[in-house]
């Protein structure tokens, strides 16, 4: 036999398997990236992962891969839940190290002067350009007028509006914040410097993203936004790589 038909007889036989397994392999990873369910920021910023009650439940949400890419996007774990570290150890939800960042290490939307409104409702209070429309307890604030910077629109309902930390709580954890005191981090989080009343889908499409990635619609607002931005770099103890990234932005957008 010649021997380019002995070669063919028996590599034939061998590449073909070769082929099969290498597609069954593939097949076997991409089907188990297709079962993985994503984790699930529900509308009130909760995550629940596939063992969570609530998960079948939660309709409206934003998928995101893992728990960790959910806290940091502003989430914070259902209450009594658990999160695991990287060594599988089970740790309370509410336990902050300096390598995971939640939502409950800045103490926000307090009343601290015990009137019944929050740091939110104040809020409200305050930036009202006309009459507000309080709840029947005079604890919510219903109804006002209010000018969102990010859109330039005016807006009347507060249920359509949420109250933007200008720097994300996450994104301050991951340039100093996690090094700052829980008074601080309480401070920081209830600072009407770094509070906007704004339209609440954009507060979401914001996200916990810092200027470079995320700047309001509102062209003519932007400068603003960015010196108010770095305004509150200067005024907390955050990285000074991070201030000079800010600074750096400032000059391009002004």
């Amino acid at each position: 036999m010649h021997y380019s038909a002995l070669q063919s007889t028996y590599t034939g036989p061998v590449l073909k398997s070769a082929i099969i397994s290498f597609i069954s392999c593939c097949l076997i990873i991409f089907s188990g990236e297709l079962l993985a369910e994503p984790v699930k920021m529900s509308t009130s910023k909760i995550c629940h992962d596939s063992s969570s009650e609530y998960y079948s439940r939660t309709k409206n949400f934003t998928a995101f891969e893992t728990i960790e890419a959910c806290l940091t996007a502003g989430g914070k774990l259902p209450k009594g839940s658990h999160n695991h570290n990287k060594n599988g150890v089970t740790k309370p939800a509410n336990s902050i190290t300096s390598q995971s960042y939640s939502r409950s290490a800045f103490a926000h939307w307090t009343d601290d002067d015990g009137d019944c409104l929050n740091t939110r409702h104040e809020l409200l209070q305050d930036l009202s350009t006309g009459p507000v429309t309080m709840s029947e307890n005079g604890c919510r604030v219903l109804r006002g007028r209010w000018n969102d910077p990010y859109s330039g629109n005016v807006l009347f309902d507060s249920s359509k509006m949420d109250i933007d930390h200008l720097v994300p709580l996450a994104w301050a954890w991951e340039h100093g914040a996690d090094k700052w005191t829980d008074a601080e981090r309480k401070n920081f989080a209830n600072d009407p410097v770094n509070l906007f009343a704004v339209t609440a889908s954009l507060n979401r499409s914001k996200g916990a993203k810092g200027p470079r990635d995320w700047l309001p619609p509102n062209k003519e607002f932007r400068c603003q936004y960015v010196t108010r931005y770095l305004r509150v770099m200067l005024k907390y103890d955050f990285n000074e790589s991070a201030r000079d990234n800010i600074r750096e932005l400032r000059k391009r957008v002004c």
